[in-house]
């Protein structure tokens, strides 16, 4: 699957919370994998892992790929809401 296909898709954790929409792929270019995905988080998903969400846009973070359990219309998760808590935003690195 092109990595370009998955943005835009819905991301749902393993206990049915909408975390937010995938915006983008992170890779390690020394290994050539995918090692992150971008996630834009709903203003609730954001507020409940702690993040401030900014005035305009949104709060984006690097979701590791192995929180994946399953990619089709939507991406789902195999991690709670709750077990995302140290979850970090991503950077411009």
């Amino acid at each position: 699957m092109k990595v370009s296909k998955l943005n835009g898709k819905s991301v749902i954790t393993s206990d049915a919370c909408n975390l937010g929409e995938v915006d983008g792929a992170h890779a390690d270019i020394g290994e050539w994998r995918i090692t992150h995905l971008g996630v834009e988080l709903t203003k609730d998903s954001a507020e409940e892992l702690g993040f401030k969400k900014p005035l305009l846009g949104s709060v984006t973070v690097c979701l590791p790929v192995s929180a994946v359990k399953q990619v089709g219309d939507v991406v789902t998760l195999n991690q709670s809401l709750s077990e995302l808590k140290s979850i970090k935003e991503c950077t411009s690195e």
